[in-house]
């Protein structure tokens, strides 16, 4: 299985946090991929510029290959998918991470369960 973190899920997996289940946690590592947008990093450094989370956006940056997670850069074909995508969600990183799990296919790994009517790659945990 290959997975597309959700911002979120990427930031409970880098600090532990007992929000990611052990089935999620399982899932996640027993995956032949993991990938982390580079939309995440982008919306975690908005959040810690506006002190809405604490955490250093380097130390995240590491924390992709530490984790033996795989980068996924935002492409154009990226962007021009999120013009096909019903207005569902307005967040534009959830739009983002949406869209590139389409066009890869990449399964999307969640807790929020909103994303689930875009595709049946959203799996919510």
């Amino acid at each position: 299985m290959r997975w597309l973190l959700d911002t979120h899920i990427f930031l409970w997996c880098v600090n532990d946090d007992s929000s990611l289940t052990k089935e999620a946690r399982k899932k996640i590592y027993d995956a032949t991929e993991v990938y982390v947008s580079s939309a995440s990093i982008w919306e975690a450094a908005i959040k810690i510029g506006l002190n809405k989370l604490q955490a250093n956006v380097d130390d995240l940056i590491a924390a992709i290959t530490e984790s033996g997670f795989v980068e996924l850069p935002i492409s154009v074909r990226h962007a021009a998918g999120v013009t096909r995508l019903a207005n569902i969600h307005r967040d534009p990183f959830d739009r983002i991470l949406i869209a590139q799990a389409m066009a890869e296919p990449l399964r999307l790994i969640t807790a929020d369960v909103s994303l689930k009517d875009y595709s049946e790659l959203v799996e919510v945990i």
